[in-house]
């Protein structure tokens, strides 16, 4: 199985800048409590970080996996947001170990290279590190035993194909991400896949119909669904302060989804 080149996911990205700003703003601001954890994976460390809810009981995990930029501040930002909201936010970053001297994301000297470097991410080492992490999660805690994954742009093919990969997980939630996949893989998932899909993405959405034939025939469910107007990226740009209004309407009713979703688990 080959994954869908990274270097395509960051094109319909616009003005990145401005909503590392607004997300860092956001960070520096949250009362949440927030950490930096190493796990480890074989012979490697993963950082990740986490953000915890505020409530008086134990949350359910989502796995936060990012876009192929790497471990950004707009993604701590969406890990914040889903604290928010009463969940346990694990967001990996896939690239540790990969950065300048053995770093991470934030030790790239700039997104392009930290594109490159995710592009050269082989499929198995990022399921043993998705495991090592989610293993990590229902432990901790806060934790209430339920684990489900979700991802942006490469991080929602990753989000998918985890599916494929991990029986435990209760749900997998798919931003505008696809992966090649085939009958048998899909045959493996167990938990329910639920896509996100900007309506003028049509590049991934291409992929749309053959998903829900092959998953229709191997009796799993996955719900898509495309937000009219809405480009690809459209959770990072629909939050920026110059947000074309389908991205930013896009935004804000698949945060009402997913938020909907994750409290009926």
């Amino acid at each position: 199985m080959r994954i869908v080149p990274a270097i395509i996911c960051g094109l319909a990205l616009t003005q990145p800048a401005l909503a590392q700003d607004s997300a860092a703003a956001r960070l520096e601001s949250s009362p949440r409590h927030h950490e930096w954890i190493v796990v480890g994976s074989g012979e490697r460390s993963v950082h990740a970080y986490v953000a915890y809810p505020e409530v008086g009981h134990k949350a359910t995990a989502v796995l936060v996996l990012h876009e192929n930029r790497g471990l950004t501040d707009w993604v701590r930002g969406v890990a914040d947001q889903l604290a928010e909201a009463g969940y346990l936010a694990v967001a990996p970053d896939l690239l540790s170990g990969l950065g300048p001297g053995g770093g991470k994301t934030s030790d790239f000297p700039n997104s392009d290279a930290a594109r490159e470097a995710i592009s050269q991410l082989e499929p198995a080492r990022v399921m043993a590190d998705l495991d090592a992490v989610a293993d990590h999660a229902a432990k901790l805690p806060a934790a209430n035993g339920k684990l489900t994954v979700a991802g942006f742009c490469w991080g929602g093919g990753q989000a998918f194909r985890y599916a494929t990969h991990r029986p435990d997980l209760v749900a997998a939630f798919v931003f505008y991400g696809a992966f090649q996949h085939t009958a048998e893989e899909l045959a493996r998932v167990a938990a329910p896949v639920y896509g996100f899909y900007g309506g003028s993405d049509e590049r991934i959405n291409a992929t749309i119909p053959d998903t829900e034939r092959l998953m229709k025939e191997a009796g799993k469910t996955y719900e898509p669904v495309t937000y009219e107007g809405a480009g690809h990226g459209f959770m990072r740009s629909g939050e920026e302060p110059d947000a074309t209004e389908p991205n930013r309407a896009a935004r804000a009713a698949a945060w009402e989804r997913w938020k909907g979703i994750l409290k009926g688990i």
